[in-house]
């Protein structure tokens, strides 16, 4: 009964996601069947840059940080993921080795692995899981685009409001260990300067905090100082 209801729980999480929808119920097997659960501690690594990709990353609970490395031996996260994301996606299609460094965030992670060669045949035969993953490509190089864009254009303060709009619309809009450092990594400044800029947006009324979570009270202020609005 345990493992009955256990691969029902399984099920149901695969089919809920916006990256499979479509799947009949022999692919669905055959994923459930291949895929692997793993937990991760906050700040344990995924995988690095460089290494053979395993396959296409799920998040079931928690927060990833994808991130490059420095040569001065900083980081540079280039997205904050939470449930439901996936991650490693062009590699899983592709092969080859994973194009940048993963590590959990989150003190209790739980990651899904579909194997490469699972989830490649399945974008073979099904034409609509394949439209789905290049419909999320395609949002994640528009994301990248814009983040280039803000890093060369905008100052501090226009970045963290955007990524604080971000997060507020996402289905994860508290996700946990996303701390001010991490963002600072995202935003390629300092953890000094995002509390500074953060004491800000409070004094303007825009947000408010509670112990480590940001609470957005007028997204129309925070608009105006994401240089968003008309």
């Amino acid at each position: 009964m345990q493992t009955e209801k256990f691969m029902n729980t399984v099920r149901g999480y695969i089919q809920s996601l916006p990256y499979l929808v479509g799947l009949t119920d022999t692919e669905l097997d055959v994923i459930i069947q291949h895929s692997r659960l793993y937990r991760f501690a906050a700040g344990e690594t995924i995988f690095w840059e460089g290494d053979d990709s395993r396959g296409l990353w799920v998040i079931e609970q928690g927060t990833v940080k994808i991130y490059k490395t420095r040569p001065d031996g900083g980081e540079y996260i280039l997205h904050l993921l939470g449930v439901g994301d996936t991650f490693n996606d062009m590699a899983a299609r592709g092969g080859g080795t994973t194009p940048a460094s993963a590590a959990a965030l989150s003190p209790d992670l739980m990651v899904w692995v579909i194997p490469q060669a699972t989830i490649q045949t399945i974008l073979t035969q099904n034409s609509q899981v394949a439209l789905n993953a290049i419909s999320l490509l395609t949002r994640r190089v528009r994301g990248l685009v814009s983040q280039m864009e803000d890093l060369a254009m905008h100052s501090v303060g226009v970045r963290l409001a955007r990524f604080l709009l971000h997060q507020s619309e996402s289905e994860s809009p508290h996700p946990t260990g996303v701390t001010r450092t991490a963002i600072a990594a995202h935003l390629n400044t300092t953890p000094q300067t995002v509390s500074v800029v953060l004491r800000e947006f409070e004094t303007a009324g825009a947000i408010a905090f509670d112990r480590q979570r940001i609470h957005i009270l007028q997204p129309a202020i925070l608009r105006r100082l994401a240089l968003l609005t008309p």
